[in-house]
């Protein structure tokens, strides 16, 4: 059979369905692959490369007519009208909303398979385009929230003075969310996330952000893995939540799009109490956006002078990266359709993958498929599983964890203060020597504390690698005692000098692998 790989002719569309190197896995498989001429070129693939990859560059109507027909964006009219009957169309249909478009598929009796339409469940991940899409698009938010802010996102200290972080707040945790948490980190930024979901956390603070926690507005995780829609309660907290953070952020990211309805996150009144020169990136701007203000598709500026972006095109404008990707979604996809290698497709049905995305097929419309129940994760299967819990139970347990947490912070402090008071004692009777030496630990404590806790996460490996050289100190001390006449000296200066050599040899050798990571070619 022939994958046909047409140039992508949508507005502003820079994409390409299949690279060079996915051409090659293609050829893997037993297809025989048409290229478009010049439908990589935007990419920055040119004809050349896929010919040397194995494909057969020709004209539109011959890639039309191929046997399947690959593409990101729906074909238009006129392409349909190229279509061969019997054949089978890959792209990004949007079924949700293009009724019209899978009808006329199907009376022209093209079976279509919906890239966004891949059921979310763990063995499709590896063709969810979707998850490719909002991942890319994560990435280039910050781009462009730092392209537009004017400023740096990292501290800096310099003879000419401070500079302080900058702070992101990112609304959302899901592949977008995480991927623009991550990038923002990575630049230096000070980044706080708030989810309505809240296993999530863990994940966020995980890449070094700060997680704001809201028991009020948080909710369950619904049994296709979205959040459930929030009550008016939850809604008004969540909202308080976003007003708060909001008006002390210099950048806001929000990524809120859900079955694409995009829910509004940030007010006009909210943008008004926000700082002149902030940005908001409205990554849900396809879906009407998360902003009162975002207009998709362009970057407005509001009268207190807050920067709002909403792109929608935040993929094609990194075009080599996001085809490459795309091409290797659709090479997965093709691996589960030809399980024989033998370049013949074949559509199982009873595979809920397959049926998931099969949104045409034999001349009938197949949308919606049937309902495929599946929990985002183990936390969330347990919460399908337990009862309802009523709205002034959530509240009681709220108001049991805070009651909780105050006393635990209250018998910390009873517990610093009396052993504060113990040592203060106990230093007044000890000798000047002795004192000298408790006064350096305490010192140390106090400046070790401070200075680690206000280290990135992403930096914590490197920092303890090296300050396990530290180690060398003991090593030497060590060293010095193993003549000693006493043989218990002699022992635990053995022991010493072992365990510090560990230190001191493992410090280097996780070092020098974290720097292999940054080496070309590693």
């Amino acid at each position: 059979m022939k994958i046909a790989i047409p140039k992508e002719t949508a507005e502003g569309s820079t994409l390409v369905a299949a690279t060079p190197k996915t051409v090659e896995a293609l050829t893997k498989l037993g297809y025989e692959v048409l290229v478009e001429a010049g439908a990589g070129q935007a990419a920055n693939f040119g004809d050349e490369a896929y010919l040397v990859a194995g494909a057969a560059v020709t004209d539109a109507a011959s890639v039309w007519g191929g046997d399947i027909v690959a593409a990101y964006n729906p074909p238009t009219e006129q392409q349909r009208d190229l279509l061969k009957r019997g054949g089978v169309l890959i792209g990004t249909l949007a079924p949700h909303s293009s009724h019209d478009l899978i009808a006329d598929l199907a009376q022209r009796n093209v079976t279509a398979l919906s890239l966004d339409a891949v059921p979310r469940i763990s063995r499709a991940q590896a063709l969810d385009v979707l998850s490719t899409m909002s991942n890319v698009s994560g990435y280039r938010a910050v781009i462009e929230a730092a392209e537009a802010y004017g400023a740096m996102f990292a501290g800096q200290v310099t003879a000419a003075g401070k500079t302080d972080p900058a702070t992101v707040f990112v609304i959302g945790a899901g592949v977008a969310g995480l991927a623009s948490l991550g990038a923002a980190v990575s630049l230096g930024a000070q980044v706080r996330s708030f989810d309505v979901r809240p296993e999530v956390a863990e994940q966020i603070e995980s890449m070094g952000a700060t997680f704001v926690h809201a028991p009020a507005a948080q909710q369950e995780v619904s049994s296709d893995g979205y959040a459930k829609p929030l009550t008016q309660e939850q809604l008004a907290a969540a909202l308080d939540v976003y007003a708060e953070e909001s008006s002390s952020a210099d950048i806001v990211i929000t990524t809120a799009l859900v079955r694409g309805s995009a829910p509004t996150t940030i007010t006009a009144d909210m943008v008004a109490a926000m700082k002149p020169g902030s940005v908001i990136v409205d990554l849900a701007a396809i879906g009407g956006g998360n902003c009162e203000l975002t207009v998709p598709g362009e970057k407005v500026i509001s009268d207190n002078g807050v920067t709002i972006i909403g792109y929608t095109d935040l993929p094609s404008r990194m075009p080599q990266h996001t085809s490459q990707l795309l091409g290797t979604n659709i090479v997965n996809l093709m691996k589960l359709l030809t399980p024989a290698k033998d370049g013949e497709a074949v559509l199982d049905m009873e595979d809920e993958v397959v049926r998931g995305m099969t949104v045409a097929s034999n001349g009938e419309v197949m949308w919606p498929p049937p309902p495929v129940s599946v929990s985002a994760d183990a936390g969330a299967r347990a919460a399908a599983a337990a009862p309802e819990v009523s709205e002034e139970e959530r509240k009681a347990e709220a108001e049991r964890a805070s009651a909780q947490e105050a006393a635990r912070k209250k018998r910390n402090a009873w517990t610093m203060g009396v052993s504060g008071g113990l040592l203060a004692i106990a230093l007044c009777f000890a000798n000047p020597a002795f004192l000298m030496m408790m006064t350096v630990f305490i010192l140390a404590v106090f400046i070790g504390y401070y200075v680690i806790s206000n280290v990135s996460h992403s930096l914590h490996t490197p920092l303890m690698s090296q300050t396990n050289a530290i180690s060398g100190i003991i090593l030497v001390g060590a060293l010095l005692q193993l003549g000693s006449s006493s043989t218990v000296v002699t022992v635990l200066a053995f022991i010493a000098a072992s365990v510090a050599s560990i230190n001191v040899f493992g410090g280097f050798l996780v070092t020098y692998r974290m720097l292999g990571m940054f080496q070309k070619g590693a």
